[in-house]
């Protein structure tokens, strides 16, 4: 064997494996932390997906203090998953926003049970209000009615459309669907979004 030969062979697994650190994406890398329920992980995700977690659920939903709750619940799910093994193993921002669209249902399925108003709006006098306000506020309730009459593949679909603001390519990445079929879901939710804000309107 000549020189070349033995110093492949004897460096080659220390070469191996610094290649294959250096090819681990920065998502892997959480995913391993989260497997590892590494402190300094857990809140590198926190800090790097919430915002995107809660603008989701804000645009689903359009409350500010349930989206918070929310938003906070779906990372105590991820940290007990990860906690029993069952974390997720690609794509850590469709697993969080996955798990957001379950707890917004059983959150829109409960509200229905057991509906509650507004401390906040029954504090307030209308007659107190600008018109404009008025106006607005009703604008919102009307278009949180006419959204809570979708289907909740076609809320997910719009929130990752309009309230995430991604493409069509990555939300069908995110949906796990063809761009085809997520332009046909989006078509099919605007117009049933359209349909019910005029059935909702005064």
């Amino acid at each position: 064997m000549n020189t070349s030969n033995v110093l492949i062979s004897t460096f080659w697994p220390t070469f191996g494996h610094a290649s294959r650190l250096m090819t681990i994406s920065p998502e892997q890398r959480e995913l391993d932390g989260l497997r590892d329920l590494d402190p300094q992980a857990i809140g590198a995700v926190y800090d790097r997906y919430y915002r995107d977690v809660y603008c989701y659920v804000r645009y689903r939903l359009g409350d500010e203090n349930a989206a918070e709750d929310i938003s906070s619940d779906v990372f105590v799910r991820l940290l007990e998953a990860s906690q029993r093994g069952r974390g997720p193993q690609t794509n850590l921002k469709s697993w969080l926003l996955g798990t957001a669209s379950h707890i917004l249902t059983d959150h829109i399925r409960r509200s229905y049970r057991c509906p509650t108003e507004s401390l906040s709006e029954n504090a307030l006098d209308p007659l107190a209000l600008p018109v404009d306000e008025l106006e607005r506020r009703e604008r919102d309730r009307s278009l949180q009615d006419a959204m809570k009459q979708l289907t909740p593949e076609q809320q997910h679909v719009l929130a990752l459309r309009f309230g995430e603001g991604y493409s069509l390519e990555e939300t069908a990445a995110i949906l796990k669907k063809n761009v085809n079929a997520v332009k046909s879901l989006q078509f099919r939710a605007l117009a049933s979004l359209q349909r019910g804000i005029g059935e909702v309107s005064p």
